[in-house]
């Protein structure tokens, strides 16, 4: 007996240190649980007021928070958003995390449940209701006026502003390298300096710098005579204008006879046998591997430095005929080389464009490089500068890329009295690139309207327009702002007023009944263009319809 106590005592104990462990255990884990709090300073504010919407994390100092991102406060928008504060308690932390909200419509709105990630692992807020409250105007001190019509705007040219940049880059770029290569004046090298030199001028420096030469030091007769001869007849044939390179020694004495004598050249016989004089040492030297003194080479050089200034000055002044024709020649010479510059640079500017143009077209598509060159009224549309407008009432919010013109639609008599009010804006016509057209309609009180029927008698008035061939499909649709409405789509032919010719159309007609009105847009456009699609698509992306109050 007594030991069946005991174990009953023993197991009494074991029962109570277990509940008190897992008493304890239950406390340790909600003290390491995190906690998740949010507070707002107010739940009713007016338009474009501020709310102060506050989270507040209460973790352990190794987890990983992450606090909720800015688009997922709407139908909230979010203004600004501070910085985490983080305060420190023993082994926890506080984070602190404010946000500025605001909403531009009145209404009633629902901040949503707020996801906070610690370790991955999602915390929710609490959802909070929010009224927004319209600003109240006192008539009888602020008067009320009637909306304004819309005002045309100036021609937004930024997308060719990008263009005409690009354009000017490469410009730039060619002007640069045609002037780099083809006209810039490179920097002459001395050799190139020496034979731009006139004859005589170059003859008396070459000369010169014979006489500075180390040949006759190292007893380099051959190369010395060789460069003294070749001296004296490279200035005779530039300058006497005669064979003098290729000639023999006897060959040249008797072409300069035969000019002494025919009076084209004024020289002595004395000078004319000291030049065949040093012509025979030379040939000697070159040719019979002779070895004259060094005085004797040097005096020869001397001797042929006076022949090339006696030679210069025998040479007749030319006539005016002949000045004349030099001149015709150098003119006709500096014609050829800017015919010349100016090819290589027509030359080089076309295997640029090409260049360019087939980088281009590789990148973006013959198409779209054509239609950037030569212009398409349609990707203007596209890439130029869109307006966000809202349009009627109710009012319908859209993206376009042209301000909509308000006009004015005929009612005949018997929807006068079923319609309250009409409002219809739009761009373009039927026959144009693009045609936008959006109305908005509301009906008197009691009348149930037949959508299918307002679609139908739209598209009737396409015929009015002279469309036919229409082919019509249909489909619900969801916009991504969530709004529902009708599809319908498909394609017609028009005939252009004035000519049989025939305008191949695609259509889009959407129609929605938001805010106890009926909305519908219609968009017509050119087959077969590719831009006009992706407009259509940026038009209906952007629908939106605003609460009404």
């Amino acid at each position: 007996m007594g030991s069946q106590n005991s174990l009953i005592f023993n197991i009494k104990n074991f029962a109570g240190a277990l509940l008190l462990m897992l008493f304890m255990s239950s406390i340790a884990y909600a003290q390491s649980e995190p906690k998740v709090s949010a507070k707002i300073d107010s739940t009713t504010i007016k338009i474009g007021e501020q709310i102060n919407f506050e989270i507040s994390v209460d973790t352990d100092t190794t987890a990983l928070v992450v606090f909720p991102e800015n688009q997922r406060f709407s139908p909230l928008e979010v203004i600004d958003a501070t910085e985490i504060d983080t305060f420190k308690n023993k082994d926890r932390y506080n984070l602190i995390k404010k946000y500025a909200l605001t909403q531009f419509d009145s209404g009633n709105y629902i901040l949503p449940k707020q996801a906070v990630l610690i370790n991955e692992k999602p915390f929710f807020t609490d959802s909070i209701a929010i009224r927004v409250n319209d600003v109240v105007v006192d008539t009888t001190k602020q008067k009320m006026f009637d909306i304004k019509e819309l005002v045309a705007v100036d021609k937004s040219y930024g997308g060719w502003l990008s263009y005409l940049l690009w354009i000017l880059g490469i410009l730039l770029v060619v002007g640069g390298l045609l002037y780099w290569f083809v006209f810039r004046k490179k920097p002459l090298t001395e050799e190139e300096k020496v034979a731009l030199l006139p004859p005589f001028d170059r003859a008396m420096l070459e000369l010169k710098k014979l006489e500075e030469s180390k040949y006759l030091i190292q007893s380099e007769y051959k190369q010395y005579y060789s460069e003294l001869t070749d001296i004296v007849r490279s200035y005779i044939e530039e300058d006497v204008n005669i064979s003098a390179l290729e000639s023999t020694t006897e060959e040249l004495i008797q072409k300069l006879e035969m000019l002494k004598d025919a009076g084209n050249l004024e020289i002595d016989e004395a000078t004319i046998k000291q030049f065949k004089s040093v012509l025979q040492t030379a040939d000697l030297v070159k040719f019979a591997k002779s070895k004259p003194e060094t005085k004797a080479a040097e005096s020869d050089r001397s001797i042929i430095e006076q022949i090339v200034i006696k030679t210069k000055e025998a040479i007749p002044e030319p006539t005016e005929e002949e000045l004349k024709e030099t001149e015709e020649y150098l003119e006709i010479l500096a014609k050829k080389r800017k015919k010349k510059k100016l090819i290589i640079a027509g030359i080089s500017s076309l295997i640029l464009v090409f260049i360019a143009t087939g980088v281009a077209v590789s990148y973006y598509g013959f198409n779209y490089v054509k239609d950037t060159v030569i212009g398409h009224p349609t990707k203007e549309l596209l890439e130029g500068e869109w307006i966000a407008s809202e349009y009627g009432y109710p009012a319908i919010f859209l993206e376009t890329p042209k301000v909509l013109r308000r006009i004015k639609i005929p009612l005949p008599a018997e929807s006068q009295e079923i319609i309250r009010g009409n409002q219809a804006f739009i761009y373009g016509s039927l026959i144009d690139n693009f045609y936008i057209l959006t109305s908005s309609t509301t009906f008197k009180e009691g009348y149930e309207l037949d959508v299918q029927k307002a679609i139908d008698g739209t598209i009737s008035t396409f015929k009015a327009q002279g469309a036919k061939n229409i082919i019509t499909k249909q489909e619900e649709i969801q916009t991504p702002s969530g709004k529902s409405g009708t599809k319908t789509f498909g394609s017609m032919k028009i005939n252009a007023p004035g000519s049989d010719k025939e305008i191949n159309s695609n259509y889009v007609l959407l129609s929605f009944v938001e805010n106890n009105g009926f909305e519908q847009l219609i968009i017509a456009y050119e087959k077969g263009d590719d831009y006009a699609d992706a407009i259509v698509e940026r038009i209906i992306n952007s629908i939106d319809f605003k609460t009404q109050n």
